[in-house]
């Protein structure tokens, strides 16, 4: 059977695990272009309150960029041996995942400190419902992480195909999160 699905991977050039990916990937970008249209559609209706983020999601954003940045060195330092940085890394990208959620966290308290509640006004309604998804898709993503470092630390270092593309996956899911929440917040800043 591996070598049927080897064999119709080298044909079609894409494994089918990574069509699956792209094709979840595809449907999420489209459920956060629906949020993001509700959301102008919304804003021209009026009785819309109109206020900065706080600087704390800023600083998330430079935290899910230093996690995309260590996981693609991961994946590199796994395909070219050094088991250490490659181990290292990924333990990195998990922490740093971490502090993305606890600072977005701390974002919506300090949105809720200046008077913007949930159920306060529909402009702050779609920023919490929309970067609570999107935190959502970020525990997938420290899911997908969490196997991975199973994978660095229980099993013996080798790189095989299998391994690889398990990697590959993971890595690729996890620059989609980190960039699909710089679109939201370029979004968040230019509507606001």
């Amino acid at each position: 059977m591996e070598r049927a699905v080897a064999r119709d991977y080298s044909r079609s050039r894409i494994h089918p695990k990574k069509f699956a990916l792209w094709v979840a990937c595809g449907s999420i970008l489209m459920m956060f272009a629906a949020f993001t249209s509700a959301y102008v559609v919304r804003q021209a209706q009026g009785n819309w309150l109109e206020f900065e983020l706080p600087n704390v999601f800023f600083v998330s954003t430079a935290v899910i960029l230093l996690s995309s940045l260590s996981i693609h060195l991961a994946y590199r330092a796994f395909k070219g041996g050094n088991e250490r940085l490659y181990k290292g890394l990924l333990v990195l990208t998990f922490i740093l995942g971490i502090a993305f959620l606890i600072l977005q966290y701390q974002g919506w308290l300090a949105m809720s400190h200046i008077g913007i509640e949930l159920t306060t006004n529909p402009s702050g309604s779609f920023i919490y419902v929309i970067s609570g998804v999107h935190a959502a898709h970020i525990l997938g993503g420290l899911a997908a992480l969490i196997i991975a470092l199973i994978h660095a630390f229980a099993l013996k270092y080798q790189v095989t195909p299998a391994r690889k593309l398990r990697l590959e996956m993971t890595m690729t899911y996890w620059h989609f999160v980190d960039f699909l929440w710089i679109y939201l917040l370029i979004f968040f800043i230019t509507q606001s």
